[in-house]
């Protein structure tokens, strides 16, 4: 289901990846030394990788084949789908699942407090990305516009959260030590947890 599609995709787009992530991390440490700019460790690979959330996601709604019309009427997608099936998670929940990195990444970086801000940002992202993939010889789907919406504000009623975890931290925690630490071990534990799935077959289940 998810985990199946974010491996096939994985596995597609490792080469894309990881030239980009050398040639921008070359630049930008560059960038950071000879200009002497101030290096923050976590506020960096949050930035890389909302950037390569972006090429995934461009990968997603460019070379993903659909064998399905246009859909101009909103829900009849969703409601087509046995709730629970396959097929429900996958373009249902999927089109969800898709846009909470979103919603969670462009909270963080422009510190959104107004959800109306993130709503407009997902209404114009999810718009741009359904008329490109009609014009592209895909399809236009109104639902998948509103699920996308619907996961831009659940990733930023996740930034919402994770700001209010972040004040209820004792000070120690609040160190950028700490933070550093925190994204270290989540990156790890999102590598290892691709790697196994590929490993073992995870994609071909």
């Amino acid at each position: 289901m998810i985990k199946d599609t974010i491996s096939e995709i994985f596995v597609d787009v490792w080469p894309m990846l990881l030239i980009f992530s050398v040639v921008l991390i070359s630049l930008r440490l560059t960038y950071i030394f000879l200009l002497k700019k101030e290096f923050i460790l976590y506020k960096e690979l949050l930035s890389l990788f909302f950037i390569m959330y972006i090429l995934l996601l461009f990968h997603v709604v460019t070379f993903q084949d659909v064998a399905a019309s246009s859909n101009f009427t909103l829900f009849k997608e969703i409601f087509r789908y046995e709730f629970g099936s396959r097929l429900f998670f996958k373009n249902v929940v999927g089109n969800m699942v898709m846009f909470i990195p979103y919603g969670f990444f462009s909270s963080q970086l422009l510190k959104i407090k107004k959800p109306y801000i993130i709503l407009i940002l997902s209404f114009i992202t999810s718009l741009t990305i359904e008329i490109t993939q009609m014009y592209l010889g895909r399809v236009f789907d109104v639902d998948d516009i509103l699920l996308n919406i619907l996961g831009g504000t659940l990733g930023y009623l996740l930034y919402l959260l994770s700001f209010k975890v972040q004040e209820k931290l004792p000070k120690f925690l609040k160190n950028e030590i700490f933070y550093n630490i925190l994204m270290i071990v989540l990156i790890s534990l999102a590598v290892l947890y691709l790697t196994n799935m590929i490993s073992f077959g995870g994609i071909y289940e």
